[in-house]
């Protein structure tokens, strides 16, 4: 299937609106953006060609949208406006045999990618006040797309590091159900304000927030119990390092915090790498898989760091832990990995003039499948 991409001039042209507009409607994610390659991002010619389908019937300005045609909400920014695409009488259904997502062939394919370009909506944003707040955030757009491909309407997502709602939000943008288990009161409490500041129609019986320990609180639920497992784990104790140039910039002159908690159970506070690996795994990466249905799949956002002068592969040392350890019945089976490049990130002169020191301005998604164990295995 061969998905025919356009430059930003000629989807402007095509769509029918301004340039302005068209930024909105990016914003709102009406309209998605294709990185082709590190310096080059193209639009679908056939979702173009529907939106201005769209745009025809709709009175649209810089910041207000006429609702009275289509599923759009009042305010048009980022986060409390979506266009209801699935619903979209001439966009082409999914294959009756995807069992797996609501998408059709032409927005598959792109997601298949071993590569993505971190989204975020930029530090000044009003929606990104309460996010910046935790120390280490991961975008919701980002998780969007990860639940968008892993999920149908009205599944339900499991995040056990919480954190400040970034997949919850996501979640509720995306018509699913989650379940945020955190262990800090102080981003529980930030998450909930986060999703009624930012998200409309927010009920918090569609969703389940948790205070506490997911090490305990996933021994609770039943097997088999969520469609789909997405979570950011604490970088062992990276957090508590010696405050360097980036984290004095970007976080202490903002006063912002620099770690997760003071809790004695929070994994970033575990001193020992070996035993922070093995509690990640055995009490929290596997009791997800536990509650996974089969055949589902779990995703975790991760980066590799330096401690000290030691280069930690963190994400190589959770593949070979994952893969390594024995369950009752069933396996975390590795599909792929998924490169999020980090590519706004400033560079800092690491090392320089004396020896090689990376920025590292990526992540990994490092992807699951909850599979039934053979005989032999």
């Amino acid at each position: 299937m061969q998905v025919k991409y356009v430059s930003k001039k000629e989807a402007i042209k095509i769509s029918g609106v301004t340039k302005t507009q068209f930024e909105n409607l990016i914003l709102a994610g009406v309209i998605s953006e294709y990185y082709l390659d590190e310096n080059k991002i193209g639009y679908d010619k056939d979702q173009i060609r529907r939106i201005k389908l769209i745009v025809k019937e709709v009175s649209i300005n810089d910041n207000k949208v006429d609702k009275s045609k289509v599923n759009l909400n009042d305010d048009f920014s980022e986060d409390n406006s979506q266009l209801d695409y699935f619903n979209q009488e001439n966009r082409r259904k999914a294959d009756p045999r995807n069992k797996l997502n609501d998408l059709n062939g032409t927005e598959w394919l792109p997601e298949t990618k071993s590569y993505m370009y971190q989204k975020g909506l930029g530090s000044k944003h009003p929606h990104a006040q309460i996010e910046k707040m935790h120390p280490a955030p991961y975008s919701y757009q980002d998780i969007m797309r990860l639940i968008r491909f892993f999920t149908k309407i009205g599944d339900h997502v499991l995040d056990p590091f919480g954190g400040v709602g970034s997949t919850a939000k996501a979640c509720q943008l995306l018509d699913r159900r989650c379940t945020s288990v955190e262990l800090s009161e102080r981003w529980h409490d930030l998450s909930l304000r986060r999703l009624k500041e930012e998200t409309r129609d927010f009920n918090l019986e569609n969703h389940n927030f948790i205070l506490g320990d997911s090490t305990e609180i996933l021994k609770e639920f039943p097997d088999k119990y969520f469609d789909f497992v997405v979570t950011s784990p604490p970088y062992w104790s990276i957090l508590n390092k010696k405050a360097d140039h980036k984290v004095i910039k970007n976080r202490l002159e903002n006063n912002l915090a620099t770690n997760y908690s003071q809790n004695g159970n929070d994994l970033g506070n575990i001193e020992n790498y070996e035993e922070f690996l093995k509690i990640l795994v055995d009490k929290i990466i596997f009791e997800c898989g536990r509650v996974l249905k089969n055949d589902k799949y779990l995703c975790l956002v991760v980066s590799d760091f330096r401690n000290k002068s030691e280069f930690i592969s963190f994400h190589s040392d959770l593949i070979q832990k994952i893969t390594k350890t024995n369950s009752m019945d069933f396996k975390l089976s590795l599909q792929g990995t998924k490169i999020l490049l980090q590519n706004h990130k400033s560079l800092l002169p690491y090392g320089y003039p004396f020896a090689y020191v990376e920025n590292i301005h990526h992540q990994y998604i490092l992807i699951f499948r909850k599979t039934k164990k053979m005989r032999d295995e």
